[in-house]
């Protein structure tokens, strides 16, 4: 289903989310694919097209995101939310591993978003790879 988002309503979500996935922190340019906008509460639960309720998101934690809004907790077995990029902030659930190839989880928010959106698939640990050492350091610039 694809639902209408004004264009001066993208510009705005591409200028604040800097160009970049909000889970996962992949640019276009990195994964050489597309951002896709991405309903933090799918508009099957009720979520509404807003600002308050979209992000940018990589074509793959999108996809495995869904309408997955909660998840067991692969360590307590609790459901969690995932990770809200428009009310929590990035670095208090999340950082990266020494390399700065690995998203780690800092909470169980992180843990349930990392695991659901396979945030650490071998696919984007290798694009990592590559951003880390064109950069000489994972990106420091994160809210």
């Amino acid at each position: 289903m694809s639902i209408y988002i004004p264009q001066s309503l993208r510009e705005q979500i591409r200028a604040a989310d800097r160009q970049r996935c909000c889970y996962c922190l992949t640019t276009e340019a990195n994964s050489g694919i597309p951002m896709t906008f991405d309903h933090i509460l799918p508009v099957s639960k009720g979520g509404e097209t807003s600002f308050e309720n979209l992000c940018l998101a990589c074509r793959s934690c999108n996809e495995f995101k869904s309408d997955i809004t909660e998840a067991a907790d692969p360590v307590t077995d609790e459901i969690v939310p995932l990770y809200n990029p428009r009310t929590e902030r990035w670095t208090e659930h999340f950082y990266w591993s020494e390399d700065g190839t690995k998203i780690e989880a800092k909470t169980a928010i992180a843990r349930v978003t990392i695991f659901t959106l396979r945030m650490n698939n071998s696919v984007i640990k290798a694009a990592r790879l590559r951003w880390t050492i064109a950069l000489w350091h994972p990106p420091s610039d994160i809210s």
